[in-house]
């Protein structure tokens, strides 16, 4: 009797093996000519009981393939290779490859092989059709002629989401199809842990400019910077295009914050500009517009924001003493500055905004000097703009009072610390995770 048997037999627990398992993404529109494709991936130690995963789909349309594969750990059941045709061609086709295994380093797809092998180009009937695969939009596609058997055009959204991989971008699809519909999918809703929908209602989806600003200097609310997005990004039904810009300065040091995309409709076809708190002192302000348009979002500097700040003259310096510091991801109790206030102001100011939204998880630590005995910058405002605000603060301190209570040295608050915990996994989940994989094409 093997001693695992007879462990089981008397009522014992034997840990599951923690696997070391392949590990990488790649999600990319291709030339078809590219393939079949071969990839390097990296390795990962999982969880105890957890398995190993490959997955592999790929949607040929004419002369272009959106290439989804995922690699990694996961909970789903063992199973072995599975090769499913959701559509056949002429024209568009999807295809999958799955399999989950329990086995160090088994999930060793290196190949887009099983899913393709080279074709003849099929017989041209008389239909025409705009063909495009992108990941932003179709509107200025290449109309082609369709395979003989092919009797309709498709025109349409896949929309893709995975779990911890949520980042994966939404493919925009037309092509040459053999029946009429909003059915490219036949029916399926999930490959592997890909959860996929489709939708045909283009007018009811925007596309809107997204990326995320963080910059810090000491005259962002003197000259204007560039604030321009990186890449474009198809919204979900109801969803409007929105972008965001949060200024703070303590006056050694301003910080901007921004965020373009796409929003759920909180507000529709609005534009407001807010003044939070000062000056004299400390400054918070913020730019917020929502907008129903493709690529309203459009925002090129600053200026939207700077333009309608007061300019009030230099004031003279009080007698009033604060530490003052603007510190990003990390705290003021050892970086602060001592600085004469400006005249009009009679308390120092110790807390941190946390923001939330747009792509951003941002703490800010922020000491310096306000005008006004309230301890709150934002005076209980929760939301600017895509961003959800949370305000952490001691009360106001005037000099020669009472100590403040203060966070031991090195340390935070329990939420200061969760919030920038979240940061690195949310600029990468929003500006698009790198792939984590290389692919190069395969040997001949």
């Amino acid at each position: 009797m093997s001693p695992f048997l007879l462990l089981a037999l008397l009522g014992i627990t034997v840990p599951l093996q923690a696997l070391t398992c392949y590990w990488g993404t790649l999600v990319s529109v291709m030339n078809a000519s590219e393939l079949p494709l071969q990839w390097t991936t990296s390795q990962k130690h999982c969880e105890e009981g957890w398995s190993c995963q490959d997955v592999l789909m790929l949607m040929e349309n004419g002369p272009q393939v959106y290439v989804v594969l995922i690699k990694g750990c996961t909970q789903a059941a063992d199973h072995e290779d599975l090769i499913t045709q959701h559509r056949a061609g002429p024209g568009l086709s999807i295809a999958s490859y799955t399999r989950v295994c329990r086995e160090d380093l088994c999930n060793h797809l290196s190949t887009s092989l099983p899913l393709w092998a080279p074709h003849p180009p099929p017989a041209l009937g008389s239909v025409r059709c705009p063909v495009c695969l992108s990941a932003q939009s179709c509107r200025s596609a290449a109309e082609l002629t369709c395979p003989a058997e092919s009797t309709h055009c498709y025109s349409g959204h896949l929309l893709l989401s995975a779990g911890g991989w949520a980042w994966l971008p939404r493919a925009a699809v037309q092509g040459c199809m053999s029946q009429t519909g909003c059915n490219l999918l036949n029916g399926t809703r999930e490959i592997g842990p890909i959860s996929l929908q489709e939708t045909c209602d283009s007018e009811a989806m925007l596309t809107c400019h997204r990326g995320v600003m963080l910059r810090t200097s000491q005259d962002l609310t003197q000259e204007p910077v560039t604030w321009s997005a990186n890449s474009e990004q198809l919204c979900n039904r109801g969803e409007v295009c929105q972008e965001t810009l949060l200024l703070i300065d303590v006056g050694l040091r301003s910080l901007l914050v921004g965020s373009k995309g796409c929003s759920k409709a909180r507000t529709r076809d609005s534009q407001a500009i807010s003044i939070h708190s000062g000056p004299p002192g400390v400054l918070v302000a913020s730019f917020a517009r929502f907008c129903t348009s493709d690529k309203c979002n459009s925002a090129a500097s600053s200026s939207v924001l700077l333009n309608s700040l007061p300019r009030p003259a230099a004031p003279a310096p009080g007698d009033l003493q604060c530490p003052t510091c603007l510190s990003v991801f990390g705290s003021c109790t050892q970086n602060s500055d001592t600085v004469m206030c400006p005249k009009g102001t009679s308390h120092c100011y110790q807390g941190y905004i946390a923001l939330r939204g747009g792509g951003l998880s941002s703490p800010v630590d922020i000491q310096g000097c306000v005008a006004q005995p309230s301890s709150s910058l934002l005076n209980g405002t929760q939301n600017i703009g895509v961003f959800s605000v949370i305000e952490d603060h001691d009360e106001a301190i005037v000099p020669g009072g009472a100590a403040p209570t203060l966070v031991p040295d090195g340390a935070a608050p329990a939420p200061y610390l969760a919030w920038v915990a979240g940061l690195g996994l949310s600029l990468a989940l929003w500006c698009g995770a790198p792939s984590l994989l290389t692919p190069f094409p395969h040997d001949s």
